[in-house]
This record gives structure tokens, sequence and C-alpha cells, in this order.
């Protein structure tokens, strides 16, 4: 059976979406909280709540097939201030990678790297962060390619993601897991741009990844809405008046149509910063009724937390998007311990990896990569 460790860990969202056939051997996240999670779900005995910098390899058991690293987003985010891999929070991939070289010195290192983040990656520094990154996945003997993959093809949620697999060079790569030129599908403009910008080095080393289509998906926002949800309270209608007051007509007009509809509507609302036709900075709350959510965030503050608006006629209700909800939108099942307070719920969910987007490239791409990795290990053996 395949092992696995998980870095950055959080509520083990990636374990969940590899499912049982991988076994994992080694969990770290610094996060006491999210660790916490993460025991009740999982267990304790393979998980170290410890700053990545601070781990040696003598932590990290064996020889792994797989090391799974969802390193924080923040300083690489359109919300962040910019500080790229030099940022407190993205930064912490430099010491995760120093552990990978570490293994390689040991003749360890594991057959297969996956790194997870949000599309701002690529583009960070102007390309110069993801450059970087692919030197040193190149000088450490890895071939990689990267893909794009949207949660909304598995979920009701809007979730674009970054996802840099690696693979060690000794590891077979099957023909039909390459593609000679890029698929648009997954390949968007932002990545094939960010490749052109790696140096001949890491182009070198460089493999277009093949991803079979998607099944449809037939999950709807509104299937996965609690009329009696635990942890949060349906809004005052006072409070409801208020929130859509913050709309711009563009936005009521949405709420208007959604009305004469005639069946339950289900949409989504985010409050961001916008500013007005004089150029000041205003509260707006913006709403979509595609029966998807927004993309899921942390909560800094009141205006990332998601609300929902049931709109029935004439009839409009509104309240935040609940624990329970936030945790159906990564495609966690219904026996998935959550926190028990919401910030803490919603964090966890806001700050992790969609579970069914994991499957399907660990189906399409690390379940026959280790297979055939297998094989090669037992007619060397």
């Amino acid at each position: 059976m395949p092992s696995f460790y998980e870095f950055f860990a959080g509520g083990g969202m990636a374990r969940e979406g590899l499912g049982p056939e991988w076994t994992c051997v080694f969990a770290n996240d610094i996060d006491e909280k999210k660790a916490a999670s993460y025991a009740a779900n999982w267990g304790a005995e393979h998980l170290k709540i410890e700053d990545v910098g601070k781990l040696s390899i003598d932590d990290l058991p064996g020889e792994a097939t797989l090391a799974w690293a969802s390193f924080p987003c923040q300083d690489l985010s359109l919300a962040g201030a910019g500080a790229g891999l030099d940022g407190d929070r993205s930064g912490t991939f430099w010491p995760f990678w120093r552990l990978m070289r570490q293994l390689g010195q040991d003749r360890r290192s594991p057959s297969m790297i996956v790194l997870e983040n949000v599309c701002g990656a690529l583009t960070s520094h102007g390309g110069k962060d993801f450059a970087a990154i692919g030197n040193v996945v190149a000088d450490e003997k890895y071939r990689f390619g990267a893909v794009v993959i949207d949660a909304v093809r598995f979920l009701p949620q809007s979730r674009p993601r970054l996802f840099v697999v690696c693979v060690r060079r000794n590891v077979i790569i099957r023909e039909e897991l390459v593609l000679e030129q890029p698929d648009p599908v997954w390949h968007p403009l932002h990545l094939r741009n960010a490749y052109e910008k790696l140096s001949p080095h890491a182009k070198a080393s460089w493999v277009w990844w093949r991803l079979p289509s998607p099944p449809i998906r037939t999950l709807r926002l509104t299937d996965l809405i609690e009329e009696e949800p635990q942890g949060v309270e349906w809004h005052s209608a006072e409070e409801t008046r208020y929130l859509l007051s913050l709309m711009s007509p563009i936005n009521r007009k949405k709420v208007e149509a959604a009305k004469k509809i005639g069946i339950r509507m289900v949409g989504g609302v985010y409050k961001r910063t916008r500013r007005d036709e004089k150029g000041m900075r205003i509260q707006r709350a913006e709403v979509r009724f595609d029966d998807v959510a927004g993309c899921l965030r942390t909560p800094v503050g009141g205006s990332s937390r998601q609300t929902i608006l049931i709109v029935e006629g004439k009839n409009v209700r509104s309240r935040l998007l609940s624990p329970r909800e936030a945790a159906r939108l990564m495609g966690l099942p219904e026996g998935y311990r959550l926190p028990e307070k919401y910030n803490e719920a919603y964090h966890l969910s806001g700050d992790g990896v969609a579970a069914p987007v994991v499957r399907f490239l660990a189906a399409s791409i690390l379940d026959p990569l280790q297979m055939a990795s297998k094989r090669r290990e037992e007619q060397a053996a």
C-alpha cells in the first residue's frame, strides 16, 4: 500500500481525498486548533504539531511514496500583500523543501511530491516565484508539471487551485499520462505563461500532465443548504434589509429577477470593499444565483464569511453559511467532526483543499505513477 507524508495538513482534507488506499505515516501542522480536528478525525498517532522549519528528517519515517504539501497561500494570493515566497507564511515552502532535499541526501526521496496552492503562485513577483520552485524541483532530479483544477467541476463551489505534480526521475511515466502540448482545460493561459518564464534547466524537466474529463457535476448549492442549520441563526428581517441595501443596482436586479422565477433560489453573498462613482471606498454586498458558492476563505474580519440568500417569491431570508454546509462544499463526509466554534470550523474549511479534487488527481496521475514505481521496485528486488 502506498504511503504519504502530509505537510500543512490542516484537517486532513488531502488525506480524505487520497482515500483508504493510501497510508499516512506522518502529518504535520503548526496550528493547534487545526491539529485538534485532524486528531479527532484521523487520530494523532502520526501527527506532529510543530513549525515545519523545526522538523528534521528524523521525524519522517521510512521512505514515503508521496509527500503532499498544501503550503500557505496568503502571501501568494491576490488578497495578500505580495510578499510571495519571501513572506512569513508562503515562505514556509523553503523549510519544507529543505526536508525534501535532505531526504534525497539520505536516499529516501519520495517517489512523488505534490505542491498545492492558489493560482496566484503562477504570477507572484512576475512569475519569478514559480520559476524558483521549478528550479529547485529540477535540482532534486524530479520531473514536474502543473495543472489548474477548479473544484466547481466536482462541487458547487468556485475554487480554482494550482497543483504541481513532481515525479522522481527513476519512476516510469506511462505515455498515456502525458501530452505533447498543453490542454487549455487544465493548462490555462496564466499557467502556460508561467511555463514560458521557467529557466531552461526547469523546462528540461517539465511534463504536460494529461487529465481526463471529469464526470458531469449534478450536486447544486441548494442541495447542501439546511433549513435548520447548526451553529448559525437566520437573520432578522431588518438584518436582511440592511444586507440588500449594500447591493449595487446590478446586484439588486439579480435579487428581483430571482423573486420572479417562482422557485426556491439560493444565492451566495460576499461583502467587499468597492469604489463608488465618486471614487470613495464603500462596502458592497455581491450576490450570485448560479447555484454555485463563491470560494470559501479563512474568516479574517466579518467580510470574509460567506452569507447565503434564500429567495422564494417575495420572501427573502439570509444568514451565514453554516459550518456543516462549508464542510460539504469541500467534499467532506457528513461524519467528519468539525470544531464547535464557528470561526474555527469555517477557517478549517476555508483553508483546506477540496477532497474530490485530490481524489481526481490521485486517480488520474498519482495512482498510476505509484503502480509504475512499485513494479520497478519489485523488478529491482
